[in-house]
């Protein structure tokens, strides 16, 4: 059996990569609650956009690729993408309407949760985590039971954020086993155009359908528009994935839950969301059980997930960030 491959030293590059990335993700919700527009729309045009910036590059140089996707495996390949996309949708949907109805960091430290459903989809499909992974998916239950109990007691709207953002998270663990699937054969670009293409176009059929406006905001919130595209879309996880190259894809993964504390302080110094006693024991059993869930999958057994399918879980859709707390919230439209 050859010997383990050893990976080079860090370097700064890399380290800078990795906070670069962590600070573009950590924006991500606390520009969705400053910004004045549908939470639909933001999330139409975050797709829209990335497409515009990533589709020409991919339809150049993966034409062959894309005119595969028409016959035999590659109608597969391209059903997956596609489903992913609408699994996509679902979770922006969701969970980008819950950090205007809960706090910043609730709505993010809840979503976060997408590998404890990783695991929980594994377990449908027939595999099974090892024990230590079910502590942390226990661990992570029982925050989040502590942290949408204390919404529950004190703010009707913030505990229906609350359940918007687990369906986000759902959603994310979905998108991210289709994607397994469609990743099977497809590059990276590809299965990125397709998939963000269908999340976009659902987004905009059902903000045509439901009357929500995709124009006439203020320049602030365009500005933010334009944050989360550049910043969590496409920086964030571009860092991210270069990390790759010299760390674990556990490593990466838990260093993302790093997003945490970052927006916990953007919320709080920017939208002055005050940490609540409550929420704050709980959103921290949370975290500990989404480590142990991705440090659990770097030793599991065999035929549970693997690690690199947990780290692409904990990062799926650039889901926000874990934070802590509520109080006032950012600007926004009602």
């Amino acid at each position: 059996m050859p010997p383990p491959q050893l990976r080079a030293p860090l370097d700064p590059l890399t380290s800078t990569a990795v906070v670069l990335a962590v600070a573009a993700v950590s924006s991500s919700a606390p520009l969705i609650a400053f910004a004045a527009a549908p939470a639909l729309a933001i999330a139409f045009w975050r797709n829209a956009l990335a497409v515009a910036v990533i589709g020409p590059y991919s339809l150049t140089r993966r034409r062959d690729e894309f005119a595969a996707l028409r016959h035999g495996d590659g109608r597969r390949q391209a059903g997956y993408s596609a489903l992913a996309g609408a699994a996509l949708a679902v979770h922006f949907a969701t969970w980008m309407p819950s950090t205007q109805l809960t706090s910043v960091a609730t709505a993010a430290g809840l979503v976060a949760t997408q590998p404890v459903w990783q695991g929980l989809i594994a377990l449908g499909q027939g595999r099974r985590p090892p024990p230590v992974v079910w502590a942390g998916i226990g661990l992570a239950v029982l925050g989040a039971l502590v942290a949408t109990g204390a919404d529950l007691r004190t703010d009707p709207r913030a505990f229906l954020g609350d359940l918007l953002a687990i369906g986000g998270a759902v959603a994310a663990a979905v998108y991210t086993a289709l994607g397994e699937r469609a990743r099977t054969s497809l590059s990276t670009t590809t299965y990125t155009t397709v998939c963000y293409g269908v999340c976009a176009l659902l987004l905009l059929l059902v903000c045509l359908v439901g009357g929500v406006p995709l124009t006439g905001f203020d320049d602030a919130t365009w500005l933010a528009i334009l944050g989360l595209v550049v910043g969590a879309q496409l920086l964030g996880h571009s860092m991210f994935n270069y990390a790759l190259h010299r760390m674990s894809a556990t490593t990466v993964s838990v260093l993302a839950l790093l997003e945490a504390p970052g927006a916990a302080l953007i919320a709080w110094l920017w939208l002055d969301q005050t940490p609540r006693p409550w929420a704050l024991p709980g959103l921290g059993l949370l975290l500990v059980g989404v480590a142990v869930v991705l440090l659990g999958g770097a030793r599991r057994q065999p035929g549970s997930p693997s690690a690199r399918t947990l780290a692409a879980q904990s990062r799926a859709a650039s889901a926000g960030s874990l934070a802590f707390g509520s109080g006032r919230r950012g600007r926004r439209s009602r």
